[in-house]
């Protein structure tokens, strides 16, 4: 079953339970999810979309980058809804190992609430017919001993694992060196 708009809507408002100054960030998100209702998911809503995001924590407190192919910049893994999907975390545990080729039994899930939710803007693609657009991408965090990486090759260029202080995004960066602690 597909997700639904009520399933992003009480996500959202989940987070911002425990986030409430991030309340102005996701404006956008939140006058999008009114709109579009269950089109929030679909990859064709031009408005913003929503996506889901891995960040993938190793005891020793590196976390997972890809350098993702389109984008040319290094990126959590994480990628589009997909009809098949169920839950935001289903979703982003789905993306982390396509991408990655780790396997969910060496992933553990952080919890059922995003981790962080960032808006940020996606460059035109002509090429796939797509005006530039808003990604609202629900990060959920993981956990994992494994280090050995399979690529995507048709989406990601590289990895790294990266020591959480050294990401430069908050409040990301913050909450990854507390879930590393």
């Amino acid at each position: 079953m597909q997700i639904s708009a009520q399933h992003v809507r009480e996500t959202v408002d989940a987070y911002l339970a425990g986030h409430p100054g991030e309340k102005d960030a996701l404006t956008a998100l939140v006058a999008t999810l009114d709109q579009a209702g269950d089109n929030i998911t679909s990859r064709k809503e031009f408005r913003g979309h929503t996506t889901a995001g891995a960040a993938l924590l190793r005891p020793d407190g590196r976390v997972l980058t890809i350098e993702h192919r389109a984008l040319r910049k290094w990126l959590l893994p994480g990628g589009h809804i997909e009809d098949s999907d169920t839950t935001l975390v289903a979703a982003a545990q789905r993306e982390l190992a396509e991408e990655t080729g780790i396997s969910p039994d060496r992933v553990e899930p952080g919890g059922h609430l995003p981790l962080h939710i960032d808006v940020h803007a996606i460059p035109a693609n002509p090429a796939k017919g797509e005006p530039e657009h808003l990604h609202f991408d629900f990060r959920y965090l993981f956990r994992t001993t494994a280090d050995l990486v399979e690529l995507q090759e048709e989406e990601v260029t590289a990895h790294s694992w990266q020591l959480a202080d050294t990401l430069t995004a908050e409040p990301l960066r913050s909450r990854l060196l507390n879930a590393a602690r």
